[in-house]
């Protein structure tokens, strides 16, 4: 037995209204009639419709208008246009407008019912693809973040019991594994929720820029100083500052921040009066900072003075499990951002992903899904459709003769970096490298975009 099917039928003429609910209704469904659009609005408050046929040509308001308007009142109902003068123009427009389908008079009973089974039958589907992600994302998800590994499963668990700490916390883990969502994650899990949550990242920017970017600088502190600025320490006052890529600041930074971990209170580049703040620290680095404190690089104090509480995220190729997860995840949010259709991956593309390593973690799994939905054309991401990061194929051409590894490693480098228009993140994984070893490669080579060479 069907379950409980409500469907409104829209139609100026009487013989077609009263065939139309007859039809149905010997179907199985419950079906009412409205001869006008205005009739049919009023309808549409009474009962929780589910489909509604509705005539193209009315007189005062004309099906589309009524569908837009029916679609506003009941954003979910589904509606199919009924039409005798169907041209390629008309049934697109309505496709575009939001109908699920539309009829040309004369119809047939059987026509209608095959029409109607199968808009119930993608209905029923939604609803359940929709309650299976709702269970999935209760199952599997940590805010932002989103694995069915039993090792992220455990750092979900522990970083909800740290989250109501005040205590500093140190995220370790290789570049694109998540580090900053894990960092979100637990300040909206925290005490300091209401708060704002600032992030930082320390690899970005030379020592004289990060300082003035940390602590804020005073009018006239440089020749660019024209005005007074507040530092992320300020404007995370009550909440949460992530400090990305902490391994990679310089000796004097470290000082800074470990003073101000000391005393809760620091001065602004140039000023003289101190600034007291309430900030709670979240740092994240790709290094093994244990290893940096012994060879004299990181401060053991500073590094005890965050590494309060650890948590150390594992890479992709650590938790495979997760790649077919993260890949529907990832459809979901580019058929939103995109305005795409897509519905799910082949088996065949799938193992594609499964196979690779992935050195850029998350984000590169993210990149290529979101690749592969820009150039897919149907509903379905195909092998075809997976471009995964490979050495690239063109020569690398050195100028003059000097033709030693590290020319031959300069010239690639600036090579990736103008293809991919100075992205940092892509290039990188391009390249089988960090966002951090890249930084460091462009500040030793000194490499600037062609645009910037004098």
């Amino acid at each position: 037995m069907k379950r409980e099917v409500n469907i409104l039928v829209v139609d100026d003429e009487e013989i077609v209204r009263s065939s139309l609910v007859d039809w149905l209704r010997e179907d199985g469904y419950h079906a009412e009639a409205a001869e006008n659009g205005f009739e049919a609005l009023e309808k549409l408050k009474e009962k929780p419709w589910d489909i509604a046929l509705v005539d193209l040509k009315m007189p005062k308001m004309d099906g589309l208008e009524l569908m837009e308007r029916m679609k506003k009142l009941k954003p979910d109902i589904q509606v199919i246009i009924i039409t005798a003068y169907a041209t390629v123009h008309t049934a697109v427009q309505a496709m575009k407008m939001g109908a699920y389908d539309y009829l040309v008079k004369p119809f047939n009973p059987e026509e209608i019912s095959l029409l109607i089974n199968r808009l119930i039958e993608s209905q029923e589907l939604v609803k359940e693809i929709s309650y299976l992600r709702k269970e999935l994302a209760k199952q599997y998800q940590f805010h932002d973040l989103i694995s069915k590994s039993p090792k992220m499963q455990k750092i979900f668990e522990f970083a909800r019991t740290v989250a109501k700490s005040n205590s500093n916390i140190l995220i370790l883990g290789e570049s694109g594994t998540g580090k900053e969502l894990l960092a979100r994650a637990i300040h909206n899990e925290s005490l300091r929720a209401a708060g704002p949550f600032v992030a930082v990242s320390c690899v970005a920017l030379p020592e004289t820029l990060l300082e003035s970017e940390l602590f804020g600088h005073e009018k006239g502190a440089f020749t660019d100083a024209v005005t007074q600025k507040k530092g992320k320490f300020e404007l995370a006052h009550g909440g949460t500052l992530f400090l990305d890529e902490i391994g990679d600041i310089s000796p004097k930074l470290q000082l800074n921040l470990l003073r101000v971990l000391q005393e809760k209170e620091f001065t602004r580049v140039g000023g003289t009066k101190p600034i007291r703040v309430d900030v709670r620290i979240i740092a994240a680095t790709n290094r093994d900072l244990k290893k940096a404190v012994e060879e004299g690089k990181f401060r053991d104090d500073l590094y005890y003075r965050l590494n309060v509480i650890s948590i150390q995220i594992p890479p992709l190729r650590e938790r495979k499990e997760d790649i077919p997860l993260l890949v529907h995840h990832f459809i979901e949010k580019f058929n939103i951002e995109l305005g795409k259709r897509v519905e799910k991956i082949s088996e065949e593309a799938l193992k594609t992903l499964m196979k690779y390593d992935w050195p850029g973690n998350i984000r590169e799994l993210e990149n290529v899904i979101e690749r592969a939905m820009v150039i897919t054309k149907g509903t379905l991401i195909k092998p075809e459709d997976i471009q995964i990061s490979a050495e690239p194929s063109k020569e690398v051409r050195v100028e003059g003769e000097d033709k030693s590894l590290r020319a031959v490693e300069r010239a690639h480098i600036q090579r990736v970096l103008e293809e991919n228009d100075w992205n940092i993140q892509r290039s990188a994984q391009i390249l089988g490298i960090d966002r951090v070893t890249l930084y460091k490669k462009i500040k030793k080579y000194g490499l600037k975009r062609k645009e910037e060479e004098t």
